[in-house]
Parts: C-alpha cells; sequence; structure tokens
C-alpha cells in the first residue's frame, strides 16, 4: 500500500510538468530555441557581448582554432534547420517577425563564413579580432576590472595570429592584404601607445606589470602579423575580390529581403545619383551663378568653427537641431537625457571624424551616449587644421549631427531601449535599417525646413567671409509658427544646407553604385576611384579609400537602399492613413519594432498585403 501510495505521489508530482509540456505553444517553443542560440551565438563572439551589455562575457574572445570555427559553422547551419520548422502562421505576428529577423541573422553570418569565406579569404578579421576598446571607452566596471579583462583578451592575441596563418588561403585577395597590414600595424601601435595612455590612472602595480607583459606580446604578435602579410602574402595576391552576380543577389535577399535583382537596383541608385548631382547645382546657383559647383562648395567649406570653439559649436547646433526636429514634431523623442558632445579619444581619432557612441541596450551601468568630434591636434601646421575644419563647415556639421544624434542613430537608440522590443530585436540589427534610417534622416529633416530660417549662429572663424551661418552677432531663431518672407540671405543659407544634403547623398548613392559593378561587372579598384572622383567630386586619396571599402564591405550600398526603402514605405503609409497620416505618426510606428530588415516594416504597417514586397 505504501509503495501504491508513494507511485501516485511520484506520478502526481510530475503532472504538471506533463500539462507544462503539453500546454508549450508555437511562440514558447520559438522562444525556447531564440533564447539556445542568442546564448551559443555570444559564447562565440564574446566580444560582441561585452558591447551590448552583457558583462558575464568580460574578458573572453572568440576562438579563431580551425576546430572552433567549423563547429560554429556547423551550429549556425543546427540552428538554420531547426528554425525552418517553424510556420510564421502559426506565430503571433511579434514572433513571426521575430523569427524572421533571427533567420536573416544567421543566414548573413552563413554567407559571411560560406560565401565569403572570411576566415580563410579575409586577414583583416585577425587584425582586428582583439579589438578592447569597449574595456576603455566605457566606466562599466572598476578600472582594475577592465584592465584585468584587457590582460585576458591580450594573452591571446599570439594565438590569433598563429591561427591567421593556419586558416588563410595561400592566395588572398588583394585590397584585403593591404587593408589587413595597415590595421594590424594600426593595432599595434594602438596597443602600444593609445591603450596604455588609456589606463594610465590604473594604480594596482600588480595588474600594471600583468598589463605591460600582455600588452608587450601582443602588440609584437600584430607587428609580426603584419610582417608575414606582407612577406609572405602581398607578393602573390590577387586582384580577384568580387562576389560575383549570383552571390550578390543573395546577399541582399538573404540579409535585407530584398529579391530585386543587383542591376535593377545599379539603375534605381544612377538615377538618383543624377538627381542629387542635379540639386547639387541647382543650389550651388542660388549662391554663385558665376561659379562651377564644386567652386561654390569650396566656399561653403571655408565658413568653419575655429579649432577652439569647435566643440562649443558643434554642441549649440546640436541643441538647435534637437529643438526643431521636437517642435516640428518630426519624431518622438522619449527621453530628455542628451548626447554630450565630447572630443573624441585620441585611441580612436585615426578611424573617426564624428561618431555617435550609444551604450548596449543591456548595459545597466555605463549608460552615457557620447557624441564624439575630433579635433584638430594642436601640433598640425596651420594649412592642415584648415583643411581638418573644412569638413566641420557649419552645413555640413549639422548634417552629419542629424544623422548620429537627432534624429538619426541617438534617437533611434532612445526608441529602441523605450520600446518592448524582445531580446532578438535588441540584438540583431538590419545593415539598411540602421544606416537607412540615419541616411532618410539627412533629407528629411533638410525637407521639413531644417536650414530654410536663421537660427543662433556661433562665432565665426576670423578669417572665413561673414554668413549667413557665421555672423558675430548671433540672431534669435524665429518662432517655428512664423513664416517670414525669405530674404537673399536666407534663400542662400537654405541652398548651402541643401548642397551638404545632397554632397552626403551623392557619397552614398557612389557606394551603392560602386559596390553593384565592383561584385557583378568586375569593375577594379582603380575604376572604382575615379567613379567616387567624378560622381561625388572626392579628392584622389578619400575616393581610393571608399572604393577600398567597397572591395571587402558590399553590403555599404544599404546606406542608400535603406533610406530608398524607407522613403517608398512613406508614401504608401501615406496613402494608406490618407487625412490621419503625420511624420510623427511615421517616425514612430517606424521605430517601434527594433531594427529589422525593411521589407518586415512593410508587413508591419501595411494593411495591404500585395504591397508588402514593394521595397523599391
Amino acid at each position: 500500500m505504501k509503495v501504491f501510495a508513494r507511485v501516485l505521489s511520484i506520478i502526481a508530482l510530475s503532472l504538471p510538468c506533463l500539462c507544462n509540456f503539453a500546454a508549450q505553444t508555437p511562440d514558447a517553443e520559438y522562444e525556447a530555441v531564440a533564447e539556445e542560440y542568442i546564448k551559443g551565438y555570444f559564447a562565440a563572439r564574446p566580444l560582441q557581448g561585452t558591447a551590448l551589455g552583457l558583462h558575464e562575457y568580460d574578458g573572453k574572445i572568440t576562438d579563431y582554432s580551425r576546430l572552433a570555427l567549423d563547429a560554429e559553422l556547423s551550429r549556425l547551419r543546427r540552428f538554420d534547420d531547426r528554425l525552418k520548422k517553424f510556420d510564421p502562421d502559426k506565430l503571433s505576428q511579434r514572433q513571426s517577425i521575430d523569427l524572421r529577423i533571427l533567420q536573416t541573422a544567421i543566414k548573413k553570418e552563413l554567407f559571411q563564413m560560406q560565401e565569403m569565406s572570411i576566415f580563410e579569404r579575409n586577414p583583416m578579421v585577425y587584425a582586428r579580432a582583439a579589438d578592447v576598446n569597449v574595456y576603455v571607452k566605457r566606466n562599466f566596471a572598476p578600472l582594475e576590472d577592465r584592465v584585468r579583462s584587457i590582460v585576458a583578451i591580450e594573452s591571446q592575441v599570439p594565438n590569433i595570429v598563429i591561427a591567421a596563418k593556419t586558416n588563410l588561403s595561400d592566395v588572398l585577395p588583394k585590397p584585403y592584404v593591404e587593408l589587413a597590414i595597415q590595421i594590424a600595424k594600426g593595432s599595434s601601435d594602438f596597443l602600444k601607445k593609445n591603450l596604455v595612455a588609456a589606463i594610465a590612472e590604473l594604480k594596482d602595480e600588480r595588474i600594471r606589470a600583468e598589463f605591460q607583459e600582455s600588452n608587450r606580446k601582443a602588440a609584437a604578435a600584430l607587428t609580426d602579423y603584419a610582417a608575414w602579410l606582407e612577406r609572405d602574402k602581398l607578393p602573390k595576391a590577387s586582384p580577384d575580390f568580387a562576389l560575383g552576380t549570383e552571390k550578390f543577389q543573395r546577399l541582399l535577399a538573404d540579409t535585407e529581403l530584398v529579391d530585386l535583382a543587383p542591376e535593377k537596383i545599379l539603375e534605381i541608385g544612377m538615377v538618383q545619383l543624377k538627381a542629387e548631382q542635379n540639386a547639387f547645382a541647382e543650389a550651388a546657383k542660388k549662391i554663385d551663378p558665376d561659379k562651377s559647383p564644386v567652386e561654390v562648395f569650396k566656399q561653403i567649406q571655408s565658413e568653419h568653427p575655429t579649432p577652439e570653439n569647435l566643440l562649443t559649436d558643434i554642441g549649440k547646433n546640436l541643441e538647435q537641431i534637437r529643438k526643431y526636429v521636437t517642435s516640428h514634431h518630426l519624431v518622438t523623442i522619449p527621453s530628455e537625457v542628451r548626447a554630450r558632445v565630447k572630443e573624441t579619444p585620441q585611441y580612436r581619432r585615426a578611424t573617426s571624424f564624428a561618431s555617435m557612441d550609444t551604450p548596449g541596450p543591456f548595459e545597466k551601468r555605463a549608460t552615457e551616449a557620447y557624441y564624439y568630434v575630433t579635433p584638430t591636434e594642436s601640433e598640425w601646421p596651420e594649412k592642415q587644421k584648415e583643411e581638418w575644419l573644412t569638413a566641420f563647415n557649419y552645413y555640413t556639421a549639422d548634417i552629419v549631427s542629424i544623422h548620429e544624434a537627432y534624429p538619426g542613430h541617438y534617437v533611434q537608440f532612445l526608441r529602441l531601449n523605450a520600446s518592448p522590443a524582445t531580446k532578438v530585436e535588441k540584438i540583431f540589427g538590419s545593415y539598411a535599417f540602421v544606416e537607412g534610417w540615419a541616411h532618410y534622416c539627412e533629407q528629411m529633416t533638410i525637407d521639413q525646413g531644417y536650414g530654410s530660417t536663421p537660427t543662433p549662429s556661433p562665432t565665426p572663424k576670423p578669417s572665413a567671409s561673414p554668413s549667413p551661418s557665421a555672423t558675430a552677432t548671433p540672431k534669435p531663431k524665429p518662432s517655428p509658427n512664423t513664416s517670414p518672407t525669405p530674404s537673399v540671405d536666407n534663400i542662400k543659407r537654405a541652398a548651402k544646407y541643401r548642397m551638404a544634403q545632397a554632397d552626403e547623398a551623392m557619397l552614398r548613392l557612389c557606394r551603392l553604385c560602386v559596390s553593384i559593378k565592383m561584385h557583378t561587372q568586375n569593375m577594379t579598384v582603380d575604376e572604382g576611384t575615379k567613379f567616387f572622383q567624378d560622381n561625388c567630386y572626392y579628392e584622389e586619396k578619400p575616393a581610393r579609400t571608399e572604393a577600398m571599402r567597397g572591395t571587402f564591405d558590399p553590403g555599404y550600398l544599404n546606406y542608400t537602399l535603406g533610406k530608398l526603402q524607407i522613403l517608398k514605405l512613406r508614401d504608401d503609409y501615406k496613402t494608406q492613413e490618407g487625412e490621419n497620416f503625420s511624420l510623427q505618426k511615421f517616425h514612430n510606428e517606424l521605430l517601434n519594432h527594433g531594427m529589422p530588415p525593411i521589407r518586415l516594416l512593410r508587413e508591419i504597417m501595411l494593411k495591404d498585403k500585395s504591397k508588402w514586397d514593394q521595397v523599391l
């Protein structure tokens, strides 16, 4: 009898588990698989976990051994298969979208490993593998703890170099080798100089000694890697880097859910490029009809802050932009916390002009957001200072601030944090959505009138000619509710902003065209360089830098591709909403669903299913 009672009690205790198992919904099953994938994802990419604010991954680094890479490839394939078993129609709409975001993220990883063969063909992967910037740019833990993590990572750099020499193919694309040599040398210099300076306040001498030893070995390993690439790989490197049409089309379809043929996207891009060039030229005529557009723009570039006033002026104008966004109801900014304008840290200045640095979505301690601006260096000759500051002319600087902060990347970050986004939505983002949104904001904000009326302006550089945006005595900005008759100065001022916006658009359109031409039409780096020179009027050095980027980052077409998709979605949403349409409503809804491929936003925001696939 006792035995029978005991059996009954065991059965009774097990019943809730059986009931829970039987009642598990498709949503719950999917969530369990997604959580399992995410844990494995960060285990294989711990630096990304730390950057997102998941500090259980601090001090860890990716294992680049052949065995580990093969295991990760098998894991990706396994989860790709497991997710195919879920029927989106049997999931809630929220989880159906979530599923497809995760599927595109996995397909992106698979594409990079299988089709781009990044661990076999791209030596830059290993040169960048031990990027410890996250440990010095954000104070998420005491300095001693962060330096311990740096030591743990640096101690693995010699093993990463060994893995690189083992994994890389005999013949590599020449642009990749040339860039990897630069990156490896730069990374070594960063460790020896900038990183040492960044931890100067460390008090614990024992940890400092450990750091000095790991830092010396890591820097030496990277120097050796650069020398090996120069000696063994560069002489026999191949000019071949292109994906080819079939792979390029699959890249777009798998990672951005865009099924259009590359040649069709190129055709659209060339039309848009011509339109922006015309807008650039028309705006130039309003400023000075007797000069060429390029000459007019060079004149505009002379209207910039002094070295001493650079950050102050950027900060003042940033606040004016924020006020314009809120007063004109362009998008709801869900926080009063401002991005702090600061000088770019020394260790980031070699690669950064201006950048937005937001904390990871899971960061709980170091939650400040910084808008970094790279100043001139005191030791530079005056000519170099002047050349650098032309990029910070008042009009271009405002366009960059719109892109990086309001209502671009920073507002997108704030709305992501304020939204009920899932873990998948916070971790995995579409390239076209993230950069497309920020690039779209440049044109949208100018289209909505920013720059067409005077705003308080900073004190001009003494040598600059007086201009509407650089007067000695700033004038108050008119109320948004007033509509003053445009003066000649206001017309010219608006034209300068349009030129600056068109200049940024032409650059991104050139990226789209060069990406497609390079990877599907055998365009060379030299030809790509000339395309940038001819079509967005860049000098040879920055034009070549842009062309070189296109060899290994074919996705840099997504700045324009994303912008064009958002414009198409806006048109369709406006037609759907009719009198109920407002820009603020559209933008708020756009930013409420994480960072998904824009094709999925069409499904969320448009009621007409026949329009879902009409991305452009």
